[in-house]
């Protein structure tokens, strides 16, 4: 069966790793696109909805081609068999990315109207539209002058939004990106792990949830539920001893975190501080932080004390070993306090992180 996944655009490659680890066989990776093509057995279905970390959306791939109008899309997919939609409603999300002269509400109702036609001119019956809670998604992707069409195996709440989140930050870090974050961190369970402005605790919750190989899928539904079988994958959850830390600044959203890693279950993992990260103490192997980008900020000076504290502060509390991993929208402030504080940028990425374009940088001592 052929797949393509959907995540935040700079992450492919470890996403990639990840579809890999859980079955997958990478065919297609579209770098910054947010999107990476890979086969695999039905069972990847469910593994991938379950277990991935680092990814959005899992859809079954039907067709894929380019094209020069939307007449071009509507007989694509009018070829298609539908016999998976009998006796089921289904609904069409679109999204578009281009110039074109056509929306992506344009594109929903001609390829509607190809799968209602297809059904109707194989089965002789009109298949029913259910655009609030279809049984089925059908995605079409239009990127410049190519579309992709599929059937959403996760649904229409992707796998960022988190069964745990009790508590929403106003400002909160995608989960998809924090695991990635961890990921680059290349941590350890037997290193110690502090987030020092974890705000409502995403960073170490998912490290924890690593750790501890909680799946991220757990206590939700899936779409795929509804078009196949597929067993719930097992997981043999562990029960590790690690040191997880986050310390937040103001007591709302530390109040928050602790909600959040209550329902994670992994508040006996993580100890959660009232702090400030510019006057961090102690010895730590890994910082993965996502700082305040200034958006809510007229002053860029607020900012850069800021980051200049927090870097003085982060690198008291590293040893030879230690990797700080950081995202932010206001590189130049970053790498301007990096090299004050004269570390070593070892690694760096971009990643479009909703509206913004952002880096996530990789520091350690020389």
């Amino acid at each position: 069966m052929k797949f393509y996944a959907t995540l935040p655009p700079g992450l492919e490659d470890v996403a990639s790793e990840e579809i890999k680890r859980l079955g997958g066989s990478i065919e297609e990776i579209r770098k910054l696109r947010g999107r990476v093509f890979f086969k695999g057995k039905k069972k990847l279905i469910s593994e991938l909805n379950y277990k991935a970390r680092c990814i959005e959306r899992v859809i079954l791939l039907l067709v894929r081609g380019f094209f020069e109008n939307l007449d071009e899309i509507y007989y694509a997919i009018k070829k298609l068999d539908f016999k998976f939609l009998e006796g089921k409603s289904f609904a069409i999300r679109s999204m578009r990315t281009g110039e074109h002269d056509f929306t992506s509400i344009d594109v929903a109702r001609v390829a509607g109207q190809a799968v209602i036609d297809s059904f109707m001119e194989n089965y002789k019956k009109r298949l029913r539209v259910n655009l609030n809670e279809p049984d089925v998604i059908i995605r079409v992707d239009v990127v410049e002058n190519e579309f992709f069409v599929g059937i959403d195996t996760t649904g229409d709440d992707a796998l960022h939004k988190r069964w745990w989140r009790v508590y929403n930050h106003p400002a909160h870090l995608n989960s998809t990106i924090a695991c990635a974050m961890i990921y680059l961190s290349e941590w350890k369970k037997n290193e110690n792990l502090i987030d020092p402005m974890c705000g409502s605790g995403t960073i170490p919750i998912e490290a924890a949830l690593i750790g501890r190989n909680i799946a991220p899928g757990k206590n939700r539904m899936f779409a795929y539920s509804k078009i196949c079988n597929c067993d719930v994958p097992k997981v043999k959850e562990g029960k590790d001893i690690m040191d997880i830390r986050g310390i937040e600044k103001f007591r709302k959203h530390l109040d928050g975190a602790i909600k959040n890693a209550e329902s994670a279950g992994v508040l006996d993992t993580i100890s959660f501080k009232l702090g400030d990260a510019t006057k961090m103490d102690g010895n730590y192997d890994v910082i993965i932080t996502n700082p305040p980008y200034g958006l809510r900020i007229a002053s860029k000076k607020v900012i850069e004390k800021l980051y200049n504290g927090f870097v003085r502060s982060a690198k008291e509390c590293m040893n030879d070993k230690s990797r700080l991993v950081v995202i932010t929208a206001e590189e130049k402030i970053l790498r301007e306090a990096i090299a004050n504080k004269r570390l070593s940028i070892v690694h760096e990425r971009f990643v479009r992180y909703g509206g913004l374009n952002t880096k996530i940088l990789v520091v350690t001592k020389d």
